[in-house]
């Protein structure tokens, strides 16, 4: 069993474009809230998330969407939101309501979001450095 098999195992895991600030963001929020600290991260452009990519035979080369990969499965989109969004203290559970939206149109609004992210909130040039509390949420 391969060591990225073993962390997933230990819990779910989000991947995320690591230069975007929106996803930067995304991860910074999901971590103040995941008080229990069952959630990890990695960036879809690292080797973690290279080899988790290529494992749930996703694309390696597109970063438009975060990855959600929970009980081996991988989800991408509005349902990656709307699951990770269950994980999370009250009240945020709530938006899983969203769920009876037919997907297309709840991934029209994704998708106008992550085409646009870099222009409304910016971009680096790096990946973003976890401080050291947070450290070992990340694959990397």
């Amino acid at each position: 069993m391969s060591r990225l098999n073993h962390i997933a195992d230990q819990g779910p895991i989000v991947l995320v474009d690591g230069v975007c600030h929106l996803c930067q963001g995304l991860t910074k929020f999901l971590i103040k809230r995941d008080h229990a600290g069952r959630l990890r991260f990695a960036s879809l452009q690292s080797d973690a998330g290279q080899r988790l990519l290529e494992q749930g035979g996703m694309p390696l080369d597109s970063y438009s969407t975060f990855v959600f990969i929970e009980d081996g499965h991988y989800y991408t989109g509005s349902k990656a939101a709307l699951r990770l969004a269950r994980l999370l203290p009250f009240p945020w559970p709530l938006w899983y309501v969203f769920v009876v939206i037919p997907p297309f149109i709840r991934d029209a609004v994704y998708d106008i979001v992550a085409r646009n992210r870099y222009r409304w909130f910016g971009k680096d040039d790096a990946c973003m450095v976890p401080t050291k509390e947070i450290r070992e949420r990340f694959l990397d």
